[in-house]
């Protein structure tokens, strides 16, 4: 075992929890500075640089950020042990008396960077890395014409092996360390996309995609079949490692009722498996889900009656819903994907976020290829342009929390992930504040903290990530193939 200390900015996000087990150790730290509490792995250091600040937008968490911050992690369970105050940790870890009776440190200088938590992507679709950027059609037609077509490629296992690869590496890329993932109906590209995550120790969400009617016929997969492939997944990925199932109807459109209720009982007889599906993205979805389920009050309806929602279910998009459906939403737990990018490319629509929180949780998403970036920085810039539409603007403490800890609360993951807790796996991003000129000389004219960030949040990219780390280990770093 080899100690790794990450000298740098930090920040992060608590709940209220973690404040007061951040309060208990500040209390701890003032009474002893023994090594008794040094081994204490349940405590974070605690130092007089702390900047902690009130709820954000009525979310009961708080901003933590570290000036001159150190985050220590074990290379060989890939988790947190601790984190501060640099001269603490150093005090702590790496001084001769500590070396005595530890395991060897190697430091890591990267003061002059920030470092987060690993960026959590909710909704983006793999395959559709390859028709990215698709000119011209809204929704439905996009679908039939771009989306299937590339999706029929993924019968070949070589083709899912190699477009798996290239999407996660390009998600370390861009600073995302765990997502939650459509593949395509051919289990092929569930069985490729989970080898590969394995490999590169990922955490990762996704399930063969069901479809059995109103796509082409090369798609869809009779409906009891479609179910077998998922329960198939299930014994075989479900909860092995760090990979995880989800049922996946596409949408209501492109399954009968049976099928929708097959899925619905399958997700039922599972605790932690979850669901993903769409609603309510475009006037015309909508109008045609309403044609195939006339005796329904509605999209969500269609849903609720047959199933499919519930705290772990994540439904992208919600753009267009009635007042009841918010009430819906509230009283199942039931999760909205909200995609901002996507939403503006295909024309959809402006999602209120606001409205939604009012009711229940709200991830962010890149909706890739609808979505046009897998940065989660450049999807918070048009989530933020969105939202000042509608005269609400998104603060970048709300952004980057939703992004971290926000993602991995809505995926019922953050007691794994999401901050730096001791404990926590070790997912975490180092970011290059000045990366191009651009940013370099916009920040110069700010000493604001805030402000900072905010710039990071409109003018970040993949190009601000200098590395990425997965449970411990590097599997990114900026300009090394």
């Amino acid at each position: 075992m080899t100690i790794h200390i990450y000298q740098a900015r930090l920040l992060h996000y608590l709940t209220e929890d973690n404040l007061a087990k951040r309060e208990k150790s500040t209390n701890s730290s003032d009474t002893s500075t023994n090594d008794t509490h040094a081994n204490d792995a349940t405590l974070p250091v605690v130092d007089k640089n702390v900047i902690l600040r009130p709820v954000i937008a009525g979310i009961n968490v708080y901003p933590e950020y570290i000036a001159e911050g150190a985050l220590v992690v074990d290379d060989v369970s890939g988790h947190v042990l601790d984190y501060g105050s640099k001269n603490v940790i150093m005090a702590r870890y790496a001084s001769s008396s500590a070396q005595q009776s530890k395991a060897p440190v190697e430091i890591h200088d990267y003061q002059d960077k920030l470092i987060m938590p690993g960026f959590i992507d909710t909704h983006v679709h793999y395959p559709q890395i390859d028709m990215i950027a698709a000119f011209g059609e809204q929704l439905l037609d996009w679908l039939n014409n771009y989306t299937f077509v590339t999706e029929a490629n993924f019968s070949d296992p070589q083709v899912a092996h190699d477009t798996s690869k290239f999407f996660l590496n390009q998600l370390l890329a861009n600073g995302t360390t765990s997502a939650l993932v459509f593949s395509t109906s051919h289990p092929e590209s569930v069985e490729a996309f989970f080898e590969e995550s394995t490999r590169l120790n990922t955490r990762m969400i996704t399930g063969n995609v069901l479809m059995d009617q109103n796509a082409p016929e090369h798609l869809c997969v009779p409906t009891e079949k479609g179910i077998r492939d998922s329960q198939n997944i299930i014994d075989k990925w479900h909860e092995h490692g760090r990979q995880h199932v989800a049922i996946t109807p596409r949408f209501a459109i492109t399954s009968t009722p049976k099928q929708l209720q097959m899925a619905g009982e399958l997700y039922r007889s599972y605790e932690s498996v979850y669901l993903q599906t769409h609603l309510a993205e475009n006037l015309a979805e909508i109008a045609f889900v309403r044609e195939l389920y006339p005796k329904h009050t509605g999209y969500l309806d269609v849903y609720h009656d047959l199933g499919l929602l519930g705290r772990r279910t994540t439904l992208a998009h919600g753009i267009y819903l009635e007042a009841s459906e918010y009430e819906v939403l509230r009283d199942t737990g039931t999760q909205i994907a909200h995609c901002p990018t996507s939403n503006l490319f295909l024309g959809s629509g402006l999602f209120n976020l606001s409205k939604t929180l009012r009711y229940t949780g709200v991830s962010i998403a890149t909706d890739v290829g609808a979505g046009t970036s897998l940065s989660m920085l450049t999807t918070l810039s048009e989530a933020y342009k969105v939202q000042q539409l509608q005269n609400n603007p998104l603060s970048a403490h709300q952004g980057l929390y939703q992004i971290t800890l926000g993602n991995a609360q809505s995926l019922l993951l953050d007691d794994k992930i999401g901050n730096f807790m001791p404990d926590k796996e070790a997912d975490f991003v180092i970011i290059d504040m000045g990366a191009t000129e651009l940013l370099a000389r916009r920040m110069m004219q700010t000493k604001l903290h805030d402000e900072q960030l905010f710039v990071l949040m409109m003018l970040g990219d993949d190009r601000v990530i200098e590395e990425t780390v997965i449970a411990g280990m590097s599997r990114y770093k900026k300009g090394v193939v």
